[in-house]
């Protein structure tokens, strides 16, 4: 079925149709525009609200940092940051798929009904002229034949009037005679416009007209069926983004399983263990007998009550409720003990990566100062006089304040006569000697960037009863084990943990065939034993 046969006479239900089809589509196209409008403003307010509670993703230094139920937030944020970037993909589509493509293919919807119409309304106008031509042809034959029966009328009337003349007979049936002939032609007129019009009229209403409605049909089909897929790209815009959308929510979800417990619970306690003993019994001081009121340390500082801790000012509160803030030394010695030696280690890391990065200028202005005295044409060597001699100033100054804090580290680290450490030196060219956990030199000339600056050992462990293993370790890169104390490993191999890192970046672990030794903490994953 089509319009051209069924809908031959409804011109005006089909223009008004096709109208309403086309304003049906610019419907369409506004209703997902302002739907991207939406996602985009939901987009923006997710990114500036993950913005918000992520300030602190750049303070390194926070020790919430290392708290997996920190930084599983902060692993929300991020994802919830990605989601938002799906939700700005799927308004980016919507408007680029539909209400681009849809809004160009209307225009030219448009532009072909305006064709059509115009060639209905020729095709219209010219049958309407043949019409009117018609009617004036019918018009003047009527009025013709009607002027040569009169005329034929008064000829016989003449002919039958016995005073009428013979001229006067003659010339009244010449006049009739002519009225007759051009009534003739008139009628000749009529018919060869009659047959004219209704050949047009049935061009019109068979041919053109059908044609054209057809023509109109197959546009209101094709706009249907754009439309149409236009709903479906509506939904498959944001299912194509679902995978990664689920992406997101499964890595929320990873998050929040990734929190754990007791490993928080470890930070806290590494983080901020002072290393002092609990203070013992508060002697009795007996005024009667004269006995000394000064408490004697025998140990390395340790206090014997609260008072003790804060410098016997009986007048303060108890230690463990104060809230003064303590001042700041250089030597870090505001900071509990354990506290101390890690802020001491981390200084010193610091200072020995700089020093390494003057030394390597320092070799390169060396080498820049040869090549400058051998081809002059390249470059005054003096010019560089005052960059190598700045250069040499702080390299002086960096081992100056290395050597400091291997001194307060030393100071900080002793427990009795079982400390060891290492420290990275620096020869005359700049170059790193590694020294060995026992003070000697290693054979490596330049130390694996992971391991820590300095460990405790014990010196005669290994006549020690084995310890009890308290949990396991897996190697996730290779060590040599090429410094006294130490012990080498593999990537992947499986080591039992002997005893815990103590802060100082080494752990103490054992293998299957009874060896034991240090490995550094950063190079293994550990798992304890509950």
């Amino acid at each position: 079925m089509d319009w051209g046969t069924e809908l031959w006479d409804q011109y005006d239900i089909i223009e008004k149709h096709t109208q309403s089809g086309l304003e049906l589509v610019e419907k369409y196209v506004k209703f997902v525009k302002e739907r991207t409008e939406i996602e985009q403003s939901y987009a923006k307010q997710l990114r500036n609200l993950s913005k918000k509670y992520n300030q602190k993703r750049s303070n390194k230094d926070d020790p919430d940092c290392r708290l997996s139920s920190y930084q599983s937030f902060v692993d929300i944020l991020n994802e919830m940051n990605d989601y938002a970037g799906q939700r700005e993909l799927i308004a980016e589509n919507m408007i680029m798929n539909i209400c681009i493509d849809l809004t160009k293919y209307l225009q030219e919807l448009k532009q072909e009904r305006k064709t059509y119409l115009l060639e209905a309304k020729k095709a219209q106008q010219s049958l309407e002229s043949t019409y009117k031509q018609l009617d004036n042809s019918k018009k003047r034959f009527e009025r013709e034949w009607r002027e040569a029966e009169r005329t034929a009328q008064y000829a016989e009337k003449t002919d039958q009037d016995i005073n009428a003349t013979k001229a006067d007979v003659e010339k009244a049936k010449q006049q009739a005679h002519m009225r007759a002939r051009v009534a003739e032609d008139c009628k000749n007129d009529y018919a060869a416009q009659l047959q004219k019009y209704n050949k047009e009229q049935s061009q019109f209403y068979f041919n053109d007209m059908p044609l054209i409605f057809n023509k109109l049909q197959d546009l209101d089909e094709r706009r249907i069926r754009k439309l149409g897929h236009g709903y479906i790209l509506f939904s498959d815009t944001e299912k194509n983004v679902m995978p990664i959308i689920g992406k997101c929510l499964e890595g929320i979800t990873k998050a929040g399983t990734n929190v754990n417990d007791k490993n928080d619970t470890m930070v806290i306690i590494e983080q901020n263990k002072s290393g002092f003993e609990r203070p013992g019994d508060v002697e009795f001081e007996d005024y009667s007998q004269g006995i000394n009121r000064a408490s004697s340390d025998s140990s390395l500082g340790t206090p014997k009550g609260p008072l003790d801790l804060l410098g016997k000012n009986k007048s303060k509160n108890f230690w463990l409720f104060k809230r003064t803030k303590p001042t700041v030394t250089e030597d870090f010695g505001h900071l509990p003990p354990e506290q101390r030696r890690k802020r001491l280690q981390q200084k010193l890391e610091e200072i020995s990566k700089e020093l390494q990065k003057e030394a390597d200028q320092s070799e390169a202005l060396g080498k820049m100062k040869d090549v400058y005295e051998k081809n002059p044409q390249m470059g005054d060597p003096a010019s560089l006089a005052t960059q190598i001699s700045q250069t040499s100033q702080n390299i002086e100054r960096l081992r100056g304040e290395l050597n400091k804090y291997e001194t307060w580290l030393c100071e900080a680290g002793v427990r009795g006569d079982t400390l060891r450490y290492r420290t990275h030196s620096f020869n005359n060219n700049g170059a790193h000697e590694v020294l060995s956990p026992d003070g000697a030199h290693s054979d490596e000339s330049t130390p694996d960037p992971s391991q820590a600056i300095y460990a405790e050992f014990d010196d005669d462990f290994e006549d020690e009863e084995p310890a009890a293993p308290i949990g396991k370790c897996t190697a996730m890169y290779n060590f040599p084990g090429a410094s006294e104390g130490t012990i080498s490993m593999q990537e992947g191999e499986v080591l039992a943990v002997v005893e815990e890192d103590k802060g100082d970046g080494w752990t103490r672990v054992r293998r299957h065939n009874g060896d034991e030794g240090y490995i550094p903490t950063s190079y293994v994953t550990i798992t304890l034993n509950k």
